[in-house]
């Protein structure tokens, strides 16, 4: 293969250093014994593919002039390639190395005037792309918004039941699991869970039909935002007849919650009330806790319905618990 000796490297930016670049070039042609006339009509067509190349848009462009054996080549972004002249014979060492350091001599120093245009470009070309850049950070920020607004919108409504449009099963796994391992951490605020069934409901959809049925769910649904401080507590339905509320309360307060609730359904739900607070023993787990709530509520129920049963835990110390009741009727 022959020998490639880089006769000239240089940045290109603006249209006065492809000037000087091809005139560089051409000098080369003549210096080197090629025909001077030829050269300077493939020039033409080299200008062309270097503008093409993004020469003199702002953005410096990476150009050289080799000598591979008897071509005269011209080479840009490690990608282009132009043959822009072939020589009658090899040229000798000497004149090579004389060429090299005339070149070098002619580039390094820098017209002022050629410099002043060269720094207006580059900023022009800069300014250009950070306002294209900023766009489209603008474009992916509103992309990702507009995911985020879908993606959120896709969780509520895997969260919601869509009869009542209050949260599901799947949103209570997760929320009361989240809220109890938060309070039995910090221990600086109570929590009350709240399990209510209607009673007698599946006589209502056999009576007057599943319409009326649901009107029923949808009342007790209503009430319970009622009862509840948005954004605070929870409410959720898990299906059928069967309702749960979270309450960031103590006891009295979600007794006297029960209460509102049994007096707007005409006392036809049954509740349970589990609530744990800064005494409750440190060794309460989640299904314990979730237990207790059930147990009350079916007591509740088994006590003739329409009622509320509460059990509470309060400990002298972590290995020690008592247990208190408390019924309520209208």
């Amino acid at each position: 293969m022959p020998e490639t000796v880089e006769l000239l490297k240089q940045n290109l930016t603006i249209d006065p250093d492809l000037r000087n670049f091809i005139n560089f070039a051409l000098e080369s042609v003549s210096e080197l014994g090629g025909n001077i006339f030829a050269a300077s009509i493939a020039s033409l067509e080299l200008i062309e593919k270097l503008r093409n190349a993004g020469v003199t848009a702002g953005r410096p462009v990476s150009v050289s002039l080799l000598l591979q054996g008897k071509q005269l080549l011209v080479l840009w972004d490690k990608q282009g390639q132009f043959k822009i002249a072939t020589l009658p014979e090899l040229p000798h060492q000497e004149t090579i190395a004389q060429l090299c350091l005339h070149l070098r001599n002619s580039t390094a120093s820098a017209d002022p005037e050629i410099l002043l245009q060269r720094n207006a470009e580059m900023e022009r070309h800069f300014d250009k792309a950070r306002a294209r850049a900023e766009q489209e950070m603008e474009m992916l920020q509103q992309a990702l918004k507009t995911r985020q607004h879908e993606l959120m919108e896709v969780v509520h409504q895997a969260e919601t039941d869509a009869l009542t449009g209050l949260l599901n099963r799947r949103a209570f796994d997760e929320r009361l699991k989240q809220t109890f391992l938060h309070t039995m951490r910090q221990r600086n605020s109570p929590l009350s869970l709240l399990f209510l069934d209607l009673d007698h409901f599946k006589k209502i959809n056999d009576e007057f039909g599943h319409q009326v049925g649901d009107e029923h769910l949808n009342k007790t649904a209503d009430i319970l935002r009622k009862i509840i401080r948005e954004d605070v507590d929870l409410a959720f339905r898990f299906g059928g007849d069967e309702f749960a509320v979270v309450l960031f309360a103590d006891y009295p307060l979600a007794c006297d919650k029960a209460r509102q609730v049994l007096k707007s359904l005409d006392n036809k739900i049954s509740i349970g009330i589990a609530t744990i607070n800064q005494d409750t023993q440190d060794d309460l787990t989640l299904e314990e806790f979730i237990r207790r709530a059930d147990n009350a509520l079916y007591e509740a129920k088994h006590r003739g319905r329409g009622q509320v049963v509460s059990h509470f835990c309060m400990s002298q110390s972590k290995r020690q618990c008592q247990f208190l009741r408390t019924e309520m009727t209208n």
